[in-house]
């Protein structure tokens, strides 16, 4: 066998090698998932009950929400426990991702990497528990109260899972803007000096976006808005923090000359 034959058939050995261990992963990933689940799946009527409290509180007394499918009753409970195990098990399902791909990272990715990983994931729960605890009381306490006489307030539960689950995803993403901040920075893509100047145009944007993804309300959308002011604001101050001064420096350097 030639040397260029024997470099071949180590290399297909060695991503072979790989698949095999991500298909490992991903078989582990997803049985903790299945396992929480099935931990979880005898309490689904009480978890969809906490889940779809801030909507049963604004409704109107004697008001209920409403299943207009068949089987709506048993499948939407089913799916938010599942979306509940995913969010439990998602620290193994992270860990998981992590031993795979920190083998091919040097010292100071694997220094860098972990503290992003960790700060998303509770970001993105914090963005979750801000919605459901201060947006969802605030939409729905608004809707019910512009509710016309003569009208019932009665929610589809399945309606008002694809709302809770997008409003989540929003809510949740719009959280890891100080994540893409430091990454941004931390990178070089952009300098930090330049995210400051950006800064009045991010807060047109922000109330822009919530105008378009919130419900049209001018309560949701100041909820998602503002704390994205803010957020943004944290971000300067974490991409400074995690930033060495002489990279920072290189960078307003790298800034002031491109400017002359």
């Amino acid at each position: 066998m030639s040397k260029e034959d024997n470099g071949g058939g180590l290399a297909e050995e060695g991503f072979i090698t790989h698949l095999v261990e991500l298909r490992d992963r991903l078989i582990r990933a997803t049985l903790a998932v299945l396992v929480v689940f099935l931990a979880l799946v005898y309490w689904a009527p009480q978890i969809y009950t906490i889940f779809a409290n801030p909507l049963i509180q604004a409704l109107p007394q004697g008001s209920s929400m409403i299943a207009t499918d068949v089987t709506a009753p048993f499948f939407v409970p089913m799916k938010v426990t599942m979306m509940v195990a995913f969010v439990l098990a998602l620290p193994y399902v992270l860990y998981q991702a992590w031993a795979f791909i920190a083998p091919g990272l040097y010292t100071h990715e694997k220094k860098l990497a972990l503290p992003i990983v960790a700060s998303s994931f509770i970001l993105f729960l914090v963005g979750m528990a801000f919605a459901y605890f201060l947006v969802f009381p605030a939409v729905f306490g608004f809707v019910a109260a512009y509710t016309p006489a003569g009208v019932q307030m009665a929610t589809d539960v399945d309606k008002y899972l694809s709302f809770a689950l997008s409003m989540f995803l929003v809510f949740g993403l719009s959280f890891e803007t100080p994540v893409v901040q430091m990454v941004l920075v931390r990178m070089g893509v952009v300098t930090l000096k330049r995210m400051v100047d950006f800064r009045p145009y991010f807060i047109v944007a922000a109330f822009v976006v919530a105008a378009i993804v919130t419900p049209p309300d001018v309560v949701s959308q100041l909820l998602l808005a503002i704390p994205l002011c803010l957020l943004y604001q944290l971000g300067l101050f974490m991409a400074k923090w995690i930033t060495p001064r002489e990279k920072l420096a290189e960078q307003e350097a790298e800034a002031a000359a491109n400017a002359d």
